[in-house]
Formats: structure tokens, sequence, C-alpha cells
């Protein structure tokens, strides 16, 4: 398969990277780095990025800054953040994408324990998580040609511990457990889930 993954030089998606690319060819793309540096806050960008890449199998998508701080200081500007990266950033892939992608291909978005949990400081990660998981399930019973589309939602990765203050309590989900989330969306049967560990 011909496996794009957006965010591919994050944490998760460099160990996606490395665990899909013995068995697939794997396009990587980021702000920085990859094969392709694609911003996803941009239509213009992403839709350049698939004129060029060209016919896909599946697209993972582990991208979206928000923005991470306390709640008095959340104002439009900040809010944005999070609705041009990791909403509307992983929504247009899909939008966009959808022109591309080879039947019976699939789109795996990214989002998070935080849509059902709120920890302090990421009121607009949660936002921004339950407005792409409500786009998982409505796209899911309107995508042609047998696409699939789902949202993998992991706790805390257990390779960001700089994060773990952050959400006391909470069990890591290990990089083991999130590839076999990933595979799931990429491989399986399923659409319009959101799959947690």
């Amino acid at each position: 398969m011909k496996i794009i993954i957006v965010g591919a030089t994050g944490t998760m998606g460099t160990y996606l990277s490395s665990a899909f690319e013995n068995e697939h060819e794997i396009i990587r793309v980021a702000s920085q780095g990859g094969d392709f540096q694609v911003d996803i806050t941009s239509p213009e960008a992403i839709e350049n990025f698939f004129e060029e890449v060209g016919p896909f199998d599946a697209l993972i998508s582990t991208a979206g800054p928000t923005y991470v701080g306390p709640w008095k200081k959340l104002n439009d500007a900040a809010f944005r953040k999070g609705v041009e990266g990791k909403m509307m950033g992983q929504i247009n892939l899909v939008l966009i994408g959808q022109h591309y992608i080879n039947p019976k291909g699939s789109f795996t978005l990214i989002t998070g324990a935080l849509t059902d949990e709120p920890q302090v400081n990421f009121a607009n990660a949660s936002a921004a998580n339950g407005a792409v998981e409500g786009f998982v399930r409505a796209a899911a019973i309107e995508l042609e040609n047998g696409i699939r589309i789902n949202a993998v939602s992991p706790t805390v990765i257990e390779n960001s511990p700089h994060y773990f203050p952050y959400f006391p309590g909470e069990i890591p989900t290990t990089m083991k457990q999130l590839e076999f989330m990933f595979r799931k969306s990429v491989f399986g049967a399923s659409t319009g889930h959101i799959i947690k560990p």
C-alpha cells in the first residue's frame, strides 16, 4: 500500500513510519522535514501536495497544533490555533484527499482522551478533538467507493513524558498499543469509529 503519514517527524509519526515502512510505501509529510513539507492550515498547500503525490491507499494523520495554556489566556486568536490546525487541518486532509485516494482506501485522524476527559490547560484541544470526532462519524456515512474513515484516540503517549504532569492518574498509551490502533483503522474494516486503547 501507498500510505501517507502526516506529522511523520513527530513522536507518533516517527514510530508509525518505522513500524510500517518494511511492509508498505510510506510518504512522510511534516511542516518541516519528511519527504514533503506541508502547512496543513493551508487548503492550497494540501491541494498542491495531493497533486504532486498522486493516488494513494491510506492517509494517517498524527498532526494538529492546538493552544496549550491557562484558560484565562485563551482568546479568539489562541483558540483559532486548534480550529485551523487540529480541526480544519485534519478535516481538509479528508475533504481534499477524497478526490485523490484510491477506492477502498482509508483516512485515520488523531484525536485523544481530552475529548471526554478534559484536563487543565487543554480546553482548545478538547474542543478540536470533539469536532474531529463528530466529523469522522458523519463523513463515514457519506464517503463513496468503499473509502473508510476513523479516528485514533489515545491517552497521553508513553514516549512523551513531559506531558505526564498534565494528565495525573492517566495510564499512558504504549507505542505498541498506538501502532495496533492505527493498524486496526488502516487494515481493518471499521469506519466511523473512534478507536481507543
